[in-house]
């Protein structure tokens, strides 16, 4: 697998579930939260989860069209690591998530696989 081929997977991680987010927010909120966090007579929820949506959606843009370096590969997948920490604290530690939300992880985890799978076939910096 090639280097450009491996960064458009990594940003269809994002188009993907940020592209849901921003189509279906509703849906995303009902699936992923935990009832005392859906709060459905505020239309907040859905506004900050479209939005959450379209920064992924962007951020899924950016590394499509952007070519990856052995270095963006390294630095996206440290980048990635955080992300694991919010999981498991929003999912077991405060339960905002319901189970569904481990779609994030395991995106999270696709990601991170793809880095280094990217860092390893990327030759110089």
């Amino acid at each position: 697998m090639t280097p450009l081929r491996i960064q458009r997977l990594i940003a269809a991680v994002f188009l993907v579930l940020g592209g849901w987010c921003v189509v279906a927010p509703g849906m995303v909120a009902d699936l992923c939260l935990t009832p005392a966090y859906r709060a459905p007579d505020a239309p907040v929820v859905p506004i900050l989860i479209g939005c959450f949506g379209a920064q992924a959606v962007l951020a899924g843009l950016f590394a499509w069209f952007s070519r990856f370096t052995r270095t963006t590969f390294l630095v996206y997948g440290i980048a990635v690591l955080p992300f694991f920490v919010f999981n498991v604290w929003f999912y077991a530690v405060v339960p905002v998530f319901s189970a569904f939300m481990l779609l994030d992880a395991a995106g999270n985890a696709i990601m991170l696989s793809l880095c280094v799978l990217g860092w390893r076939r990327t030759t110089g910096a």
